[in-house]
């Protein structure tokens, strides 16, 4: 029998992770609304009709088909969409109406961070979050914009001529033409933003330049590889966070 698995329902896709030993051994990124796909990737991962499933995400109608098709098929599943289900102090105007992406996220920060360290988290997808853990390990908030695709498609939807672009590619300005030259602008809007909350996370924490940085997210691979120093990589952080939030004996490292 598998161990448990966890899903993160994203706007894009879904996530499923496999776990074992305290960790999320496998990651399958499937699409959503395709019962085909998540049948094919349940029998690769020999899923048991008995297997405990943990789901969460930021698509509540596309959670709750997954939901729906996973306890047709009598898997045991529990749904985190509140806040108060997590292990995690939080510390906004309004806790609910957070992303819980944003705060499964923060939770994983907390099992890696060092003791008494304020963390900063990415998330880089169709929008991208810049969250900030303080040294005491509760949820301070942080900063939301538009994503790369979300801005070249602005771009092109109120513009004139602008074409629409994808990002198979690190475009650094200046650049030689239309489309090179949206991608470059794009990349570095993204970039400096980050940096910018980032330093500004680091003043408001008084923490020095050692302060972790955590990138998570669809997009994550591209802004590391035109930005290694942006931070360290970590593909698998939400589905981390959720495994933490149901009490599984999370490995280091």
């Amino acid at each position: 029998m598998t161990g448990p698995i966890v899903v993160d329902v994203g706007n894009t896709n879904i996530k499923w992770g496999r776990c074992a030993d305290g960790r999320v051994v496998d990651i399958a990124a499937l699409p959503p609304d395709a019962p085909d796909d998540w049948q094919r990737q349940s029998d690769l991962w020999a899923v048991g009709s008995s297997s405990k499933w943990t789901v969460s995400g930021v698509h509540p109608a596309r959670r709750d088909a997954l939901v729906i098709w996973l306890r047709d098929s009598r898997a045991d599943v529990k749904v985190l969409d509140s806040y108060r289900q997590l292990p995690l102090s939080i510390r906004v105007d309004e806790p609910d109406k957070v992303g819980i992406d944003r705060l499964l996220n923060a939770v994983a920060a907390n099992t890696r961070r060092p003791p008494n360290s304020a963390a900063v988290i990415v998330d880089a997808g169709s929008a991208v979050t810049v969250d900030l853990v303080d040294g005491a390990g509760e949820f301070r908030g942080g900063a939301i914009f538009p994503g790369l695709r979300l801005m070249a498609k602005a771009l092109h939807e109120h513009t004139a001529l602008l074409p629409l672009v994808e990002f198979d590619t690190i475009e650094q300005a200046p650049a030689g033409n239309t489309i090179a030259a949206i991608r470059a602008g794009i990349l570095a809007a993204v970039r400096g933003g980050i940096w910018q909350l980032v330093c500004r996370y680091v003043e408001s924490a008084d923490a020095d330049n050692a302060m972790p940085v955590y990138v998570t997210g669809g997009d994550a691979s591209l802004l590391l590889a035109a930005d290694p120093e942006l931070g360290k990589h970590w593909p698998e952080m939400t589905l981390h966070g959720i495994l933490h939030s149901i009490g599984g004996q999370v490995a280091d490292g």
